[in-house]
């Protein structure tokens, strides 16, 4: 079986390492990447090709909504924040983004969203 590719964009670098560490933790899922931006996120999975980007709302330099509506017909994108607002929700689900998740969702339920996602089925 192949490996789900996995890019994290979070602005903050022990986020990254969080997710990082849960998502390494499974047999199916490799993570192939790290972004500190929407721009750099956008750059790198242009470039990667992941199966699904977990995408921060607010970064630096392009917003995650925005990175993500760049993403399409490239990569599955799963948009994670601490705080779910209406607008975030809504301007997600206008993206087209697979799935809006919270930072504090338990370690499964992130890593099934992201198996999910990676079937289509976000």
């Amino acid at each position: 079986m192949t490996a789900i590719r996995v890019l994290i964009a979070d602005d903050q670098a022990d986020v990254r390492g969080a997710i990082m560490m849960i998502l390494n933790g499974t047999d199916d899922i490799e993570v192939v990447g790290e972004a500190g931006d929407g721009e750099q996120a956008v750059t790198m999975a242009r470039e990667l090709r992941p199966d699904v980007v977990l995408m921060d709302v607010r970064m630096p330099r392009l917003d995650g909504v925005s990175a993500a509506g760049r993403l399409t017909g490239v990569c599955a994108v799963l948009i994670l924040t601490t705080f779910a607002t209406d607008e975030d929700a809504s301007r997600a689900r206008r993206a087209g983004v697979a799935g809006f998740l919270l930072k504090d969702t338990e370690a499964t339920a992130l890593v099934e969203a992201v198996r999910a996602a990676a079937r289509g089925s976000g």
